[in-house]
């Protein structure tokens, strides 16, 4: 088991250290100044980066990289609990560490390190938005749900084959591309909890690792409904074709 589950762990680490290094990286080189274009950059960022090491790494371990993507396929019955917890605990160093790299590298913590936060005063049009926590569990909520779906109906359910990291990859730049100005659109508590304990500022930090494993077990509650929904109505239409005389 061991030997089994080491590359497992040490892909899943990796992963999410060059997730955090050069999403979160990107976040603070860029800062939160520049609107969209900057927007544009953060996703593309976080979304070519899940997309290569998945590529790279999803053969060996899944290329999860993110805890709650870990939690919605233990909640599809996929993995079972004591690797799921591995997984997670190897996907948080990564992170913590990749942070940890970055504040080396931009001096300090002066930037932020890319940590989420949630939009106060935020300038919509004529208007302007402060996200209550209530509404940015929402939407990170949302945007894991959103992700794990695709996950496990690609990359586990097999339905998108060999193509399967490039579907996880743009939902994840189009989850950013919506959530972004936000909340920071983390939804993955390994990104958010990284330059938080590299800044050493939790704010919300509750609310940014509960919200997408509320989102994922959420998504995986569906899966499984849609494949016990398939699985009836095949049943159903092989006892119509059971009871169809033969001409």
């Amino acid at each position: 088991m061991p030997n089994r589950i080491a590359p497992k762990l040490l892909t899943e680490f990796i992963g999410t250290f060059a997730f955090v290094f050069i999403g979160a990286g990107t976040a603070a080189v860029i800062g939160d100044s520049v609107g969209l274009p900057g927007i544009v950059a953060v996703a593309l960022a976080h979304g070519l980066t899940i997309m290569a090491f998945a590529f790279a790494y999803g053969s060996v371990s899944g290329g999860h990289m993110n805890p709650a993507v870990t939690v919605g396929v233990l909640a599809a019955g996929e993995m079972g609990g004591g690797e799921a917890i591995a997984y997670i605990i190897s996907q948080l160093l990564g992170g913590v560490i990749g942070a940890l790299l970055l504040r080396t590298v931009l001096g300090g913590a002066e930037t932020g390190l890319g940590a989420p936060t949630l939009a106060h005063n935020l300038a919509l049009g004529t208007t302007s938005l402060t996200m209550t926590p209530a509404a940015g569990f929402t939407v990170e909520a949302v945007l894991a749900f959103l992700l794990v779906t695709v996950v496990l109906s690609t990359a586990v359910a097999g339905r998108a084959g060999a193509l399967a990291p490039l579907a996880i990859g743009m939902t994840l730049t189009l989850n950013i591309l919506m959530g972004g100005a936000l909340t920071g659109a983390a939804f993955n508590p390994a990104r958010a909890l990284g330059p938080m304990v590299a800044t050493g500022n939790f704010n919300d930090a509750w609310l940014y690792v509960t919200a997408p494993m509320v989102g994922a077990i959420v998504a995986a509650i569906l899966h499984l409904g849609l494949a016990w929904l398939a699985h009836e109505r095949a049943a159903t239409e092989l006892a119509k074709t059971a009871r169809t005389p033969a001409e």
